[in-house]
């Protein structure tokens, strides 16, 4: 894949975030894809309808309003992307009451693909820095 093709995919997956779009999410992952977030219990996620729950939990507590880029890293068939996601807490992000604050967090995905899709992503979230920003 090239790195036009990769910075497509990646950037498309956070439009999709920011916006809120569950099923646009889900369709640039292939069918059987693996999702993964360092520290979420239970392990990997498979599959578009597992990929959808776990979004619909986080947008519903988290609103994405953008995603600063840092650095990107790049393989043949990967990219290591840094950002600062900035959102709102809504809900209650990664345990913690959020009453629409605001939230900025840095946040490492790596990205696999294969046939223009995303077989596997896993994500890196710095959850103390949410912590601190909605300690009372």
């Amino acid at each position: 894949m090239t790195r036009q093709a990769m910075d497509d995919l990646v950037e498309a997956h956070f439009r999709a975030e920011a916006a809120g779009d569950i099923p646009e999410i889900v369709r640039g992952f292939s069918p059987d894809a693996e999702h993964d977030v360092a520290g979420r219990p239970g392990g990997p996620l498979h599959g578009g309808e597992q990929i959808a729950g776990f979004y619909a939990g986080l947008l519903a507590d988290l609103r994405i309003d953008r995603f600063e880029p840092v650095r990107r890293w790049y393989g043949d068939e990967h990219v290591v992307d840094e950002s600062i996601l900035h959102g709102f807490a809504d809900g209650r992000p990664f345990g913690h009451e959020g009453r629409g604050r605001p939230v900025s967090t840095r946040i490492l995905h790596v990205f696999d693909f294969d046939d223009g899709l995303i077989t596997r992503e896993s994500a890196w979230i710095d959850t103390a820095a949410i912590e601190q920003q909605l300690a009372d």
